[in-house]
């Protein structure tokens, strides 16, 4: 009993020692993180240097939340470490990466804008605002060109159709989700959400019929389930299924 009631306070002191900004506690961002760099890894298919590209992109995830984490604090000195660490650290990667596919460098100028504005959110502690959130994700969808442009990959229209149907998507999920929890009661963020998915749904007859039924969904899932009492968990765990219909989806399309 003893070891049961001391161990949850161990940990907590632990945690307490280890200091803010070295573990990401933004669950919704690592669907975000990880499906457009793999289907541009599986659409171009894999190659060595995705690894350091993998490693520098979830590097570069740990150095922006440790810097947003810092600059809310009003640049606090205990909030420093972490983004010293991941920085280094990912710029290290990064010059491993660049050194097996010198060509990457040619992206970099997609990536200031949305970090910028992130960045920027933090500083003025907005950084739940749907600007931010939209900056954030439709960043993301820009790694499935760089990890594509990576594994060798030649077919352009392709594969910005595919980061089109991703920042669709995330974009989508960003609106939906406040929706149902910060912003539940804000009819133009609903009216934001529905007609987001409506345009996304009829945007996807340009590209497949499976992704405008899967889009359809969505649409049906935003304009229908917002004022329902779920909690944050039962609102994330269908997303997961989203995120890989969508997925699949603008890979086979």
């Amino acid at each position: 009993m003893a070891t049961t009631v001391l161990a949850p306070a161990a940990e907590n002191r632990a945690h307490r020692r280890r200091g803010p900004g070295w573990v990401p506690n933004q669950h919704g961002a690592w669907a975000m993180l990880a499906a457009p760099l793999l289907v541009g890894i599986l659409a171009a298919g894999p190659r060595w240097v995705h690894l350091p590209l993998t490693a520098f992109w979830f590097a570069g995830y740990f150095t922006f939340f440790a810097t947003g984490l810092w600059l809310k604090s009003r640049r606090k000195a205990r909030y420093l470490p972490p983004v010293r660490t991941y920085a280094a650290l990912a710029a290290a990667l990064g010059a491993v990466t660049l050194v097996m596919a010198p060509g990457l460098l040619r992206w970099v100028p997609l990536f200031v804008a949305p970090p910028a504005i992130g960045m920027y959110a933090s500083a003025t502690r907005t950084e739940r605002s749907l600007v931010s959130g939209l900056a954030t994700a439709i960043g993301s969808c820009l790694m499935a060109v760089v990890a594509y442009d990576a594994g060798g990959g030649t077919d352009w229209p392709r594969i910005w159709i595919i980061a089109g149907v991703l920042a669709a998507y995330f974009g989508g999920t960003v609106v939906y989700v406040k929706t149902m929890i910060r912003q539940r009661d804000s009819r133009p963020h609903y009216l934001l959400s529905v007609a987001w998915h409506v345009v996304a749904a009829l945007a996807m007859l340009a590209v497949s019929t499976p992704l405008v039924v899967i889009f359809i969904a969505l649409a049906a899932r935003a304009a229908l389930l917002p004022g329902h009492p779920l909690t944050p968990k039962t609102v994330g765990i269908p997303e997961i299924f989203a995120t890989l219909a969508v997925t699949i989806g603008a890979l086979l399309a």
